[in-house]
Formats: structure tokens, sequence, C-alpha cells
């Protein structure tokens, strides 16, 4: 037989779906049956931040919770930049998720009674986390939602590819180029007649985060340089608890811990979350993290300390944390677990309507990569997965609505790629993600701003042969940018020369990439 020849150029009929998250697994079952092609970089299960979120799914499912009060407590949470509307309407969906996934045969845990075990976490007024064994929520439901694409016929999924640039015309996305992630290879043009993008956030940017290795902005990027519209990119939002262990990414400690009665200590004893906020450990993320990284800033080593509260039963009831902790030599019955914080979740991202449309024609996006506006300046916990669940579903819907069904079966697409050269610099990556730890991490200033702009300019202009990297620089100039214009600090957006909210700038941000720009231009005029 003889070996398929590498083109440039391939056409299909299917939705291309980049990405293979919960969000791209999701809306590729909702699709059923119309064709799909999901881009991959690794293999299902591997690689997405979905299958490492150990919290669960906020819903209230509970008799005495209601959607209502999950609406106010994702409002208060986003600290004055959520959008109502789209707050009442993802909460209120959010039930309607959980049973539907529960059908698919998502294991979430019950009571004797069959009632779903739920979970309280930081600034929720109520348990409402639906858990599955503690903290697996992510690698169960994933594992659920694989086996159901694996047998879904109208679902192919290309695996060790990942998507470099979008095609257009005018304001309309026709295509998407993508290449090997396994191997050096040469760009492949695939023409299609619609994009979701689900590919993930930005937190690989950082030099410390939770993130899988993969999760560097690319997805925003390559929608930003296509044109499309940027939303709230400066609303990093830093997990309080990553495991102080060396790893990189750094393994997460649930919050659940905390809702179950984990205490956070300093090296002295001194429980110091106390002295920050009424409800302490289970206050705001944002402020939980700045509590901790104040005391790793003052040479106090912050530690999450679940002997009280959980006893050997944290091996049992929290799997994940127990397998980090075997990896670390630390032994959580006895002593209390080092902790600091870590890019954790991009609030911010490719600014999507109510159906998942971004401004760009025919393209969709949900996920982390979306900005729909439920987050505001910080995550609710746990409200990631839920997003995902519910923009999967009505960016699904809207293409149903919106592409035609092709009349005849659509074949299966065999793209052949061309061999390269290496392109991707490390060390280029590694001295981006610590200028964005060093300048645009927790705490923010205008002179380390204008620092890491220069720092991305000239690492741009060093690799702008390498689109995936150009893809990184986008996104992470974007969150530099729109960290500099917002003059105030708000949820997880700290500028210490601005240390107070603003209440006159208790809105949304909207950006390009051409405006991001033009600001770093006039930046580095001024330096």
């Amino acid at each position: 037989m003889t070996a398929p020849v590498a083109a440039k150029q391939l056409s299909t009929d299917r939705i291309v779906i980049v990405g293979a998250g919960l969000a791209a697994l999701y809306a590729a079952l909702e699709l059923a049956p119309r064709p799909v092609l999901m881009i991959s970089p690794e293999p299902l299960g591997l690689g997405a931040s979905s299958a490492w979120a150990q919290g669960g799914v906020a819903a209230a499912m509970a008799k005495s919770d209601s959607a209502a009060s999950h609406a106010r407590d994702t409002r208060r949470a986003g600290d004055g930049t959520v959008d109502v509307e789209v707050a009442d309407m993802v909460t209120r969906m959010a039930r309607d998720h959980i049973l539907d996934l529960t059908e698919l045969g998502a294991p979430f845990d019950r009571d004797a009674d069959g009632n779903y075990v739920m979970s309280r976490e930081a600034a929720h007024s109520a348990a409402r986390v639906v858990r599955v064994k503690g903290d697996q929520a992510g690698q169960q439901i994933m594992e659920t939602l694989i086996q159901e694409v694996r047998a879904t016929p109208s679902i192919q999924v290309i695996e060790g590819t990942e998507a470099l640039r979008l095609e257009t015309r005018a304001n309309t996305v026709t295509g998407v180029w993508i290449r090997r992630s396994d191997q050096p290879s040469a760009p492949v043009l695939i023409s299609c007649p619609a994009v979701l993008l689900a590919g993930g956030g930005s937190g690989g940017l950082f030099a410390h985060t939770t993130n899988p290795p993969r999760i560097r902005g690319q997805v925003i990027g390559l929608a930003a340089r296509a044109g499309a519209r940027i939303a709230d990119a400066e609303f990093v939002q830093f997990h309080p608890t990553a495991v102080d262990c060396g790893e990189d990414p750094a393994p997460l400690a649930t919050e659940a811990l905390r809702g179950e009665g984990a205490t956070l200590i300093n090296s002295d004893g001194h429980r110091f979350m106390l002295d920050q906020h009424p409800d302490a450990e289970l206050a705001p993320r944002d402020v939980v993290a700045r509590g901790i990284f104040a005391e790793t800033q003052a040479g106090r080593r912050p530690m999450l300390d679940t002997r009280a509260a959980l006893g050997a039963e944290v091996l049992s009831r929290f799997p994940a944390l127990a397998e980090t902790c075997a990896r670390a030599g630390i032994d959580p019955v006895k002593d209390p677990i080092p902790v600091a914080v870590a890019a954790h979740y991009h609030m911010g991202g490719i600014e999507t309507d109510m159906r998942g449309r971004a401004s760009l024609d025919r393209l969709w996006v949900s996920g982390e990569a979306a900005s729909t506006g439920l987050h505001g300046a910080n995550r609710l916990a746990s409200n990631g997965l839920l997003e995902a669940l519910v923009y999967a579903r009505r960016a699904a819907r809207d293409i149903a609505d919106t592409i035609a069904m092709p009349a005849e079966p659509v074949a299966e697409l065999h793209p052949a790629f061309a061999t390269a050269a290496p392109s991707l610099d490390a060390a280029a990556v590694q001295q981006l993600r610590q200028t964005m730890t060093t300048h645009v991490g927790m705490r923010r200033n205008a002179e380390g701003l204008r620092q890491a702009l220069a720092t991305l300019q000239a690492l741009e202009a060093a690799q702008s042969h390498d689109e995936a990297f150009l893809n990184m620089c986008a996104t992470a100039t974007l969150i530099a940018t729109s960290a500099l214009e917002r003059r105030e600090s708000r949820g997880g957006h700290f500028r210490t020369d601005f240390p107070q909210a603003d209440p006159a700038l208790a809105q949304r941000s909207q950006t390009s990439l051409s405006a991001a720009h033009a600001l770093r231009d006039r930046v580095l005029q001024s330096l």
C-alpha cells in the first residue's frame, strides 16, 4: 500500500473541535449525529485541565439550596464584574447537567438514601459542590465522557495534534491549521464549516501553575491573532493551596479539604487566615491566595493542616492528595502539608455571547478559553466545570441550528504531516513563564508590567518563526496590557500601586491583540 502523501490543505464537512477536555467531549456528544473532528494534543484523558479538576461541579442539588443562592454567591465572589444574566442562566441549568451526567454513568458520590454528597468550598454559602470519590471529579467525569465519545461513530478524534492558527476570510473562520504535537511537523490547513475552540486556559504561562504542561494560552492566542475580541484578560485566578513540593506543574490540594475543616497555619503554628477574613479558610480564593502569598514572602512557610479535621481519613477520602503526599514524602496524618499559590484558572479569554459565539463568524468557544461573564474578577470555586458543561451544550446546539448537516456520510480525515525542524525553544518558554510569575503574578505594579511587556516583545521577535510560541506570547501580552490598564485591585487582579477597588471600574474589560500591541508599543517608546 502506498503511504499517504503529505498535503498542505485538506477539506472536511465535519465541525472541528479544538481540544479534548470536558467542554470538547461534551460538545462533541451534543452534536451527534453531526460529524465532528476533534483535535487532541494528547491521547484522550491526558493533558486536559478538566481531568485534573479535583473539587467537582457546583450545583444547587439539595432541597435547602437554590439556583438563586448559587447565583448570588457567584456574583459576590466575582467582585462586581459578573454578568448577572449569565450567572442566573448557568446556575439555573446546573441541576440538569448533573442529572444528565449521572444518566451517562458519572459516579457521583451518593449517600445511603441516594442523595448527592456535596462539599462546601470557598465563598459558597452552602455545601453545593457535587463530587466524585473526594477529589476525583474531573478524572471520573472525563472517563465517563471519553467512553461515550469512543462509542459514537460520528466523532473522529485525531490524537497527537495541536491547532496553530485560524484561517479566516473577512470576519469569518474558514478553517484551522494543525500540526503534530508529539513530533516536529509542517502545518496542514483543514478547511471546515465551523470551529469550536475548547482547548483550555493560560495557567502554564506562569512558572508556578497547577495546569497540565500544554495549557499555556495557545487557544486564546490563536483566536486573538485571528482578530477575535478578548474579555477580562487581566483576571487570572491563583489557587491558594498547590502542594509546595517542587513539582512542575504543582499538584493541587483541593479546596474541599478546607470545606471539611482543614486549616491554614504558618511555620509558627499560627492560623493566619483568621486575621484576614471573617470566613477564614473559606474566604474567596483571591483573599486566601493573597494571605498565603504574604506568609511565603515573609518567610513563614504556609501549610494546610488536615490532622484534626480528617485524621487518617484524608488518605482514603482524598486519594489524589494522598498520592501527591506519598511522592513528596509527606505524611498528612502526622504533619501539615506545605502549600503555595499557583496560577490555576483564567477568568478571561475569548469573549463569547450566551450562545457560545465569538466575535468572528463561524467560531464558537466553550470551557476555560472562553470569557462568558460568569466568573467576573474571581471565579467561584467549582464553577469552572459547570460553565464548561453549560456552554458546551449551548454552543453545540447553536452550531447545529446554524450549520446544515451534510446530506451524505462524511469520510474520516487522515492528514499526513511532512517532517519539519524543531521550533519550540524550551529556554524561551521558561523565560516567558518566569517573566509572567515575577511581573504579572499575584502582585502587580506599573513598573513590573512594563518590564514584562518589554521582555515579551523581545521574546516574540526572537521566536517569530514559531506559531505556537507566538500564541503564548499573544495571550501573555493580552494579560499584561489589560492588567496595566486596570488601575485598581479587584478579584484576582491586585495592583500594589492601586491597592483599592475603584467603583467606577466595576465592569468587564474588552480588548483585541491589535489594541494590546498598540499599547505595548506606546509603553516601550516611553521607557
